[in-house]
């Protein structure tokens, strides 16, 4: 990108994106191929000018940043391009995004931006869900008069980004912008039609990391097998039958842009990028994850404690000891709780307390939000199973003071409340089944994303860290149906917690996350979560984790070092520094 004469720039922006008038999505797609044809060199004559360049200002996208899995990512990508870019002049890197949830804020540092720009957020947070109801649940015949507002509608759209982007990138000199999911996951078609507006109009340099992709247990309905389950992306093919806006679609995601390199978090998303959609192999590649030294420390059974009172006190709003709201009141005031999201802990029935700093509470943790694909409701058929089917009862009948909290670190997307509820009744159905003395005692907790309370600084308490969430925790527990990667698992293996979890699809990711194909020494050791019935060799070795821990402390430990060895920062830094050389080779091809 030229910045010698930004107004100019901006002009021919403006000129390009207004001179399009598309009644049909072909028509948008006809406008991409002639912007991504008339593309110009830029002016970088060697690496080490490109790498000033793209240090004077590189752009985060993302719909929106909370305590999401994809979020942590992002802040570990700044991180890295922090250290990478420091020794240059003047460094700046960008947050732009549709929503910052106030838990973000603590994760930025103070010399990162970041522009919340409206109209950029996903899925139902998209004007409310009302465009994406429209393009992937509903059905929109070709041609039909309701397809063509559709076209103007969501061109008017990404105009508005477009000019929006344009203005940022150019005030703030960002000549690197990477987008996370926002061509790879369809949450908003009118900012990815934006992004990739804009990114070719200016010749702005993308490194596109795709977590998700929106195929990745999604297919049309004329691609099932006999009797084969519905995935959960299939609204994504609800159009397919739309021959001009699937073009469009198809085109979009991914972009294969002029000058955007792809990376993505697992080998079959590159294989199927190079192989179906006709990448070439010199824009693709993968990144992995790294890991934090802190989660490596070392900590004791006081420092547990701790924790576990610390996030007593978020659960109870600022109260050492925690009175468990009843699940039917819960249930009673869903809608509200909804719209505030506030920590909260259920149990049975009025009445009852939970200290948090007992010897005798056990706490299995799922540290994800809540989202159908986690299916954090199985966690309640296995402790149902444990109760009547493992020594857990036997521990729960001789101690009376054992108690077990379900805890669920992540917030409730709005449109994933049906998913939430289908826990809380799995909750209720687990008590009403249950005998008396067992129900009793048996909790669920939702931390909604929070690691701290207004109560933390009268009482001098640190906020919590994802390392210290996972450390409470006596076992993570994990039976997702699909995932790009599956970072609880490695995260839970470097803080010594072990882990039940299922073997996600696709198969070939969770291998490659559990080291399958690795030597003994690198391959992490877990207790599997069954897709089935729970039979009692699983259920013995879970109530073991849970009961009697130092009988798998070998098995920690190698987790630990094993995660260590094969998650680092300085493996994910050298990738980063490849990813950006390639940058500079690609704009001179």
């Amino acid at each position: 990108m030229n910045l010698s004469d930004p107004n100019k720039m901006f002009n021919q922006l403006e000129i390009i994106l207004d001179n399009c008038h598309p009644v049909d999505w072909l028509d948008i797609v006809d406008l991409l191929n002639r912007i991504k044809m008339t593309i110009k060199p830029s002016q970088m004559t060697n690496l080490e000018d490109s790498k000033k360049y793209n240090a004077k200002g590189t752009a985060f996208i993302s719909f929106s940043y909370g305590i999401d899995g994809v979020s942590v990512e992002i802040f570990k990508y700044a991180r890295i391009l922090e250290d990478l870019f420091a020794p240059l002049k003047n460094p700046s890197i960008h947050f732009i995004g549709g929503n910052f949830q106030h838990q973000v804020f603590s994760k930025l540092c103070d010399e990162w931006r970041w522009y919340q720009l409206d109209g950029i957020d996903g899925w139902d947070k998209w004007d409310g869900g009302v465009w994406f109801k429209a393009l992937f649940r509903k059905k929109m015949k070709s041609y039909s008069e309701e397809s063509n507002l559709l076209t103007k509608e969501i061109y008017k759209q990404a105009v508005d980004i477009a000019k929006a982007l344009g203005k940022y990138f150019l005030k703030n000199q960002i000549s690197l912008i990477i987008p996370v999911n926002i061509t790879s996951n369809p949450g908003n078609i009118a900012l990815t039609l934006g992004l990739v507006l804009v990114s070719e109009i200016l010749g702005v340099f993308v490194l596109n990391i795709n977590h998700d992709f929106y195929w990745e247990a999604g297919k049309p309905l004329a691609e099932r097998e006999p009797g084969e389950a519905p995935g959960v992306r299939d609204h994504f093919f609800r159009n397919i039958n739309n021959k001009t806006f699937f073009t469009l679609f198809k085109s979009l995601y991914p972009w294969n842009g002029s000058r955007w390199l792809q990376a993505n978090i697992n080998g079959r998303q590159s294989r199927r990028l190079i192989r179906k959609y006709g990448f070439s192999k010199e824009k693709v590649f993968e990144i992995s994850t790294c890991i934090s030294d802190t989660f490596f420390e070392a900590y004791s059974h006081k420092a547990v404690t701790d924790i576990r009172l610390r996030m007593g006190h978020i659960l109870s709003d600022g109260a050492a000891v925690m009175r468990p709201v009843p699940i039917n009141d819960h249930l009673s005031r869903i809608d509200q709780w909804m719209t505030d999201q506030q920590p909260v802990i259920l149990g049975a029935r009025s009445g009852l307390t939970v200290d948090p700093r007992s010897d005798g509470l056990i706490i299995m943790l799922q540290p994800t939000r809540i989202i159908g694909r986690k299916r954090i409701e199985r966690n309640l058929d296995l402790i149902e199973a444990l109760f009547l089917n493992s020594d857990l009862r036997n521990e729960f009948e001789n101690h009376s003071n054992r108690r077990l909290i379900l805890h669920i670190t992540g917030p409730t997307p709005k449109e994933h409340q049906e998913d939430l509820e289908k826990v809380l009744f799995a909750y209720k159905k687990l008590i009403c089944i249950l005998p008396k003395f067992l129900n009793d005692r048996i909790f669920m907790a939702f931390s909604a994303g929070r690691e701290s309370h207004a109560c933390f600084k009268e009482k001098n308490f640190k906020p919590l860290t994802i390392e210290n969430i996972y450390q409470m925790a006596d076992v993570v527990v994990f039976p997702s149906e699909t995932e790009g990667r599956g970072l609880p698992i490695i995260e839970a293996s470097a803080c010594g917690i072990p882990i039940i979890c299922s073997m996600y699809r696709p198969r070939e990711v969770f291998y490659d996350v559990i080291g399958e194909r690795l030597s003994k020494e690198l391959r992490l050791k877990y207790t599997l979560f069954p897709e089935g019935e729970f039979h009692r060799k699983m259920l013995s070795e879970a109530a073991d984790l849970l009961i009697n821990p130092e009988v798998n402390r070998y098995k920690i430990l190698h987790n630990r070092e094993a995660v260590r060895s094969r998650f680092n920062y300085a493996t994910l830094k050298k990738k980063f520094e490849q990813l950006l050389d390639q940058l500079f080779e690609l704009d001179k091809t």
